[in-house]
């Protein structure tokens, strides 16, 4: 393996418009855990009583690091519209 080898992507870009999607394991799994901590999260924000505006706020926040993650580990972000690029 040589040492400048990029580093392998968690997340490419969708073909059509702005995004990512997970294309490995890894990708998968941020995926899995942003869904269980956005459940989990509003289930106990809305036990203990907090407000919609906790919950909106947490959620804002955990959509945050996803992108975060997202944007770190996947291809570059832009604007695409598939097979055939403008």
């Amino acid at each position: 393996m040589p040492a400048a080898e990029s580093p392998k992507l968690w997340f490419r870009a969708k073909r059509y418009g702005l995004g990512w999607t997970p294309c490995t394991w890894q990708g998968w799994a941020v995926m899995l855990a942003f869904v269980l901590l956005l459940i989990g999260g509003t289930f106990a924000l809305r036990r203990h009583g907090q407000g919609t505006a906790a919950v909106i706020a947490y959620a804002l926040v955990l959509a945050v690091l996803l992108t975060a993650v997202c944007w770190r580990k996947g291809e570059p972000l832009r604007w695409r519209w598939g097979e055939h690029e403008r």
